[in-house]
């Protein structure tokens, strides 16, 4: 099994929604909550700025995620922090129980450290234990939770409450 992360491309903008898509479908079944649209905008913008990436496991995409460089409107620190921030990781259906987050994680972790960054950094539901189980079975530290103002997030931020996990790389194996 040959396994690539690499940058998306414009023309990958048609897979991501479509992975998208079928995420919301996933969650739907899983889950009491569920992704809203995203910004057709936003998710270009990424891919131009390099920072959404898709996951090719023998040349096909297994899984999609996005990164950023600061997340102010969740992790409302006073000062920055030196991080990458995962967003978005979806895995193709074809390709779930591969544990893809970890190989995520673990490309995240050497990013980070080429780049001189001090954490990985990550969010989701409150509520959802099962994802808390997974993340910190990758090697995230639960780091809290926050409920965010939701003006400037995607919509379904509108009123939940957040868990927070981070990895510190400078203490992470490898």
């Amino acid at each position: 099994m040959a396994m690539h992360i690499i940058p998306s491309e414009l023309q990958d903008l048609q897979l991501i929604f479509d992975f998208y898509a079928l995420a919301v479908a996933h969650q739907k079944r899983v889950f009491n909550r569920h992704w809203q649209d995203f910004d057709p905008d936003m998710v270009q913008a990424e891919i131009r700025e390099q920072r959404q990436w898709k996951v090719l496991i023998d040349n096909r995409p297994a899984a999609v995620f996005a990164t950023a460089f600061s997340d102010p409107l969740i992790w409302t620190e006073a000062e920055p922090v030196s991080a990458i921030y995962l967003h978005r990781i979806v895995t193709h259906p074809d390709f779930r129980g591969r544990n893809l987050v970890q190989s995520i994680t673990d490309w995240a972790v050497a990013y980070a450290r080429q780049k001189g960054l001090s954490f990985v950094r990550m969010d989701t539901w409150a509520d959802n234990d099962k994802l808390l189980k997974h993340y910190t079975a990758c090697g995230f530290r639960h780091a809290g939770t926050v409920t965010p103002k939701s003006k400037g997030l995607p919509p379904h931020y509108a009123g939940i409450t957040l868990n927070l996990f981070e990895i510190d790389v400078r203490e992470a194996a490898g």
